[in-house]
């Protein structure tokens, strides 16, 4: 079982930036990788970032390559999302997830074991 957490939401302007946490308890966190994914209003959800256990690799959705950076602490269970030049378009509510049954990092929904609650980004213009 994995227990996920996120943090850091809140309301920016277009072109700020803002950090999301996303703690994690139960399993071992070096032993998983973990993804982020964002749900926008009216829209179905879609893959935003993913980190293997290690912290390398990484992979991004087009949308938020060289804009976002996802890392990972594992000595805090940890991951992070930083997020600059934001835009409107990336307001939505932004969760974590666990994958802890894939080797290899994935960017498909349906291979993530565990899901957080989720944290509202809200990007003004």
């Amino acid at each position: 079982q994995v227990q996920l957490v996120e943090s850091g939401g809140g309301l920016v302007q277009a072109g700020g930036s803002l950090r999301l946490s996303c703690a994690a308890s139960g399993r071992t966190f070096s032993t998983y990788n973990m993804g982020w994914f964002r749900h926008p209003p009216g829209k179905e959800r879609e893959f935003v970032a993913a980190i293997s256990r290690s912290g390398r690799p990484t992979t991004y959705a087009d949308s938020v390559k060289g804009r976002f950076t996802i890392s990972r602490d594992n000595a805090k269970n940890t991951v992070y999302l930083q997020m600059n030049s934001l835009k409107p378009e990336d307001t939505a509510v932004y969760s974590c997830a666990a994958d802890v049954t894939t080797k290899t990092i994935t960017i498909a929904t349906k291979e993530y074991d565990y899901w957080g609650q989720g944290t509202q980004v809200t990007v003004s213009s």
